[in-house]
Parts: structure tokens; sequence; C-alpha cells
């Protein structure tokens, strides 16, 4: 079985594109906070940047909708692809591929026109918990941008 559940915040604004054959795909980095250390005291926390491709209509609403900073839940698939590069040499990628994406955070995040996630002086400085994964609430000091 290939299946991806992460919880994060985008690291930059979603970039999109279009094939040749015109489908939607937007691209992002969804930053992943976790911990690491021997014992459950001295536990310190770090963050994984996961490149996410979204295709279709679920890559237009991305496109739409989110900006750096939104919270995210996605579901989908890892996968692992190779190109050549410019000098010759075989490179590979690694990057999830969102079947599902779900905003998170609360309204008040949002955008009041109704676009994307925006930072509200109004927000609290704790985030909403990460949807019942295990996690604790986030604080945006603990995010890395």
């Amino acid at each position: 079985m290939n299946k991806v559940i992460l919880a994060g915040r985008l690291a930059r604004d979603p970039e999109m594109r279009y094939t040749t054959s015109g489908k939607a795909v937007a691209s992002f980095t969804l930053a992943v906070n976790r911990r690491f250390g021997r014992n459950a005291g001295d536990q310190q926390q770090t963050a994984d940047f996961i490149p996410i491709i979204a295709w279709e209509k679920l890559a237009e609403i991305c496109g739409n909708n989110l900006i750096k900073g939104s919270q995210v839940l996605v579901e989908g698939r890892m996968q692992v692809r190779s190109y050549d590069g410019q000098d010759g040499s075989k490179r590979y990628v690694t990057e999830v591929v969102a079947n599902e994406i779900e905003f998170m955070g609360s309204k008040q995040q949002r955008d009041p026109n109704g676009g994307g996630f925006a930072p509200s002086p109004a927000a609290p400085a704790e985030a909403a918990p990460m949807g019942g994964f295990g996690g604790s609430p986030v604080s945006d000091d603990d995010i890395p941008f």
C-alpha cells in the first residue's frame, strides 16, 4: 500500500503550470513538524519540507485558494521519478502526489476576500490542533519561515 497523510503549512505559494495538453498542475512545499531526541523530555523540533504535486481540478483549487503559511492536510501517494540532468547525470525526485487536500486553520485565518488564507492580527498566537493526528497545537514560532 502506498498512502501518505501529512499535516503542515505551505512553505511557499503554489506554483501553477499547465501541460501541453492543458492539464493543470500545482506544486508546493509543505513544512511538516518532526520531533527528534532520545528521551521525551529532551526532544527537539525540526521541520521536513515535502514537495507536493496536485493535478487538474485539485491543482486549480490549490492555486486559487492557498498561499504561503496556509495550514492543510494532504492525503496522497509517494512517487519517485527520475530524469536526466543538464550535465547528463541521472537525477531522482521524491514527491507526494495529492489525492485530497483539506484546508485547516480557523476561519479567522482565511482571507476576508474569500481567496486563500491570510495572516490575521486578531488570530490567536497558536494555530488549531493538527487534525487529531497526535500533534499538539503549533505556534507560528515553530514554523521555520
